[in-house]
Parts: structure tokens; C-alpha cells; sequence
């Protein structure tokens, strides 16, 4: 299957299909503000220290979900996939409430959790919500995760707001 790059009609040889065009990005916020990227890369390299890999990919996969950032939810798919996690995990994390038994306690807890970071127009972090994040993690790794659900958050505004086009990025490309 083809992907489409530019304002043409794509289609795949298989089915003929024709796929909307791809929208361009409203601006390349990077290059024009590449203090704030700088920094935010910084921000990204700080926060992920000391947390699993494995968890860290399925929280920036959930919150880019939750956000509807598209190039986000390309990005750290791929990278979760290359970094050996399974197809089967990452399609449930759509439903993870209803697809408990495919995650540990402490994945589910940091999933809570970055819904009710993420999401904070539906109230105030619950505490229930914070105290079972606690009970996984120690001060030091909660504090980082935190973290991590904060810097995705902030990526995916700029992602969305930007109409950043997801399926041009290949694992590790931004490392």
C-alpha cells in the first residue's frame, strides 16, 4: 500500500481505493521556534529517565489516544513496536479499561493515571486514581511519570495544533 505525501490522490494496487489527500502542516513550529524544541527534547530526555521503556511508549501512545494526535499515536507506535511490543497490546490500549488482563497492575495504574492527568476538564486528578499510582510507584518513579504524562501532553498540543501528518516517521528517527 502506498501512503499519501502530498495533495494527490493516492491508491493502493490491491483494492484500487482511493485515500483523502494528505493535509500539509499549518507550520513547521520547530524551525521557527527551535529554542523551544531544543528545550522540549531536553524536557523529553529528562522526564523518560529511570522509567520502563515499555511503560513510558504505552503512556505517550494513550495520551496522544486521548489528545487525537495523530502523528503522536504514528510516532510512538512504531517506536513501542520496534522496541519489541506486541501488535495485540497497543490495539487494546484504545480500550485498556475493558482490556485489563493484557497489562500488569502498574501498567493499568500509569494508564489511569495519564487519562486523568490528560483529561483534566473532567475534574481534578482523583485521588483514588493518584493513590493507586502510588502504591506502584515509588516517589522518585511517580514523580517521573508525572513528568512523562506532562511532556506527551505538551508534545501533542503542538502536534495537533501544528497538523503535524503522521505516517512519513520511522523508529528512533528523532533520537
Amino acid at each position: 500500500m502506498t501512503t499519501p505525501t502530498d495533495d494527490t490522490t493516492t491508491t493502493t494496487p490491491a483494492t484500487s481505493a482511493e485515500y483523502a489527500p494528505e493535509r500539509p502542516a499549518r507550520l513547521e513550529w520547530a524551525k521557527h521556534a527551535p529554542d523551544v524544541y531544543k528545550a522540549m527534547v531536553r524536557l523529553e530526555t529528562a522526564a523518560r529517565q529511570g522509567l520502563d521503556h515499555t511503560l513510558y511508549e504505552l503512556v505517550k501512545i494513550r495520551a496522544s489516544q486521548v489528545n487525537h494526535c495523530a502523528f503522536c499515536i504514528d510516532m510512538h507506535t512504531k517506536d513501542a513496536l520496534a522496541a519489541g511490543e506486541s501488535v495485540e497490546r497497543i490495539v487494546q490500549l484504545s480500550a485498556w479499561d475493558e482490556s485489563r488482563h493484557f497489562y500488569t497492575a502498574k501498567e493499568l495504574a500509569a494508564l489511569e493515571l495519564t487519562e486523568a492527568v490528560t483529561v483534566l476538564t473532567d475534574g481534578f486528578v482523583p485521588d483514588e486514581v493518584y493513590e493507586e499510582a502510588a502504591r506502584h510507584f515509588d516517589e522518585a518513579e511517580l514523580a517521573q511519570l508525572i513528568a512523562a504524562i506532562t511532556v506527551i501532553n505538551a508534545w501533542n498540543r503542538f502536534g495537533v495544533t501544528c497538523r503535524m501528518a503522521p505516517g512519513h516517521y520511522q523508529p528512533g528517527q528523532y533520537k
